[in-house]
């Protein structure tokens, strides 16, 4: 007899999770530490959705089942042929549907105690959605502000050096949150997958003690942020790094050297600015992308961009930013910003 579906709560019971969707569904996103074995590939999928929809669903059904068996076989035959009799593996599918079943079936005639995940990936999706929007009113976030170029992110890794919790959402979403912050190299995630991430970092936190977290509008790159981490940022305690515009340009300098060697996505990304500036000034910019001239172009962006956008954004957004610590910094190397973060603690 079949067991009942696992639920959520039961993910930790099992040696193995299994997600047996298409490489493009679980690339999209997945329960974290599942492993892709899928039972119909991205291309095998269209086709059988196509005979769905255009023939029958016999006739889809039929084509579907001869390709599932031949890929459960495979997975047999290789990923699976050194499990023990003892080992548990959960499976699941988008709803928990035939693609996990047929999966659960096999194995489960082979001899292992394998069962299904009730309702799929989608049960998994709406208990991410449910975190988020309960997990941030219970943390006590300690939100550290600044204009570009004071190194928030860094003072977040010194924070966490010294035994601090940190949240640190830009590494989640893979970009440095302002118009020039696509990172090299790195894609970002899906929607999905950042909110999974999210959700698994909440959890690991302690709501007995403070998490530094950098201040973020609602979008980091293409990401959103869920409305009630915002809400609760907003609502909470400030810590304002205040560093002199010297520091900020040499420490740019450094932090986005990168993009001297790659200037037209440099000039693309300035194109985003277009409508915000007067042509004269965008033109300028784009010369100096072109040429590799940061200093002077960062230069201007701080105090004709970033600068005004912060002092609207800060106070506006923030309800402590008025009354927030302030950490002034005179510079931004790896000792400065040590004891930037040894004077928050101490404060904190």
């Amino acid at each position: 007899m079949t067991p009942a579906p696992a639920t959520v709560a039961q993910l930790g019971e099992f040696d193995t999770i299994i997600d047996v969707r298409s490489p493009a569904e679980f690339a999209q996103d997945r329960i974290p530490g599942a492993l892709g074995m899928p039972v119909l590939d991205n291309e095998e999928r269209a086709q059988v959705g196509t005979l769905y929809t255009q023939v029958s669903p016999f006739e889809a059904r039929k084509v579907g089942g001869a390709l599932v068996a031949c890929n459960i076989a495979r997975h047999l035959q290789q990923s699976l042929a050194d499990k023990p009799k003892r080992w548990r593996p959960l499976i699941y599918c988008w709803r928990g549907g035939q693609r996990s079943g047929a999966f659960v079936t096999w194995l489960r005639m082979v001899g292992w105690d394998a069962r299904q995940l009730g309702g799929g990936y989608v049960t998994w999706r709406r208990h991410v959605v449910a975190q988020l929007a309960s997990l941030p009113t219970q943390l006590d976030f300690r939100v550290v502000a600044g204009a570009t170029g004071s190194a928030k992110t860094r003072l977040l890794h010194a924070l966490r050096a010294a035994g601090a919790q940190v949240l640190d959402l830009e590494a989640l979403a893979g970009h440095k949150g302002s118009v020039l912050g696509a990172v090299p190299g790195v894609a970002q995630p899906s929607q999905k997958a950042f909110e999974t991430a999210l959700s698994q970092q909440l959890t690991q936190l302690d709501v007995q003690r403070p998490v530094f977290v950098e201040a973020e509008s609602r979008k980091i790159g293409r990401i959103h942020l869920p409305n009630q981490l915002i809400e609760r940022m907003r609502a909470s305690r400030c810590v304002a790094i205040e560093a002199a515009p010297s520091a900020r340009i040499a420490f740019l300098l450094r932090d986005y050297a990168y993009l001297a060697d790659d200037r037209p996505a440099l000039q693309a990304s300035l194109g985003h600015l277009r409508g915000l500036h007067s042509n004269d000034t965008l033109t300028r910019w784009l010369d100096w992308a072109a040429q590799g001239y940061l200093e002077p172009l960062f230069t201007e962006l701080i105090t004709q961009h970033y600068d005004p956008s912060y002092r609207r954004s800060q106070r506006a957004s923030f309800a402590w930013f008025e009354g927030a610590q302030r950490v002034e910094l005179d510079a931004l190397d790896a000792p400065a910003i040590e004891a930037a973060a040894r004077q928050v603690l101490a404060a904190s």
